[in-house]
């Protein structure tokens, strides 16, 4: 029983940990996502994962702010 709650507490330590930002752009989409979206330089894209699992990408010139949630 005590393993039980044990793995429940980590479990939800973990969850706790992930944050969810908006990403804001200039068309007025508001995309939760969850985790910081993380800028590729390289293509200046920003990649993010969204609510439901699913890898997306939007242009830096694009996005016009990053709010925590």
């Amino acid at each position: 029983m005590k393993s039980i709650f044990a793995a429940f507490v980590l479990v939800m330590g973990l969850v706790a940990c992930s944050s969810e930002y908006i990403l804001s752009t200039k068309d007025g989409r508001m995309i939760t996502t969850d985790g910081r979206p993380e800028l590729d330089e390289e293509t200046g894209m920003y990649l993010y994962e969204d609510e439901e699992g699913r890898e997306g990408m939007v242009k830096k010139s694009d996005v016009v702010e990053i709010i925590e949630r």
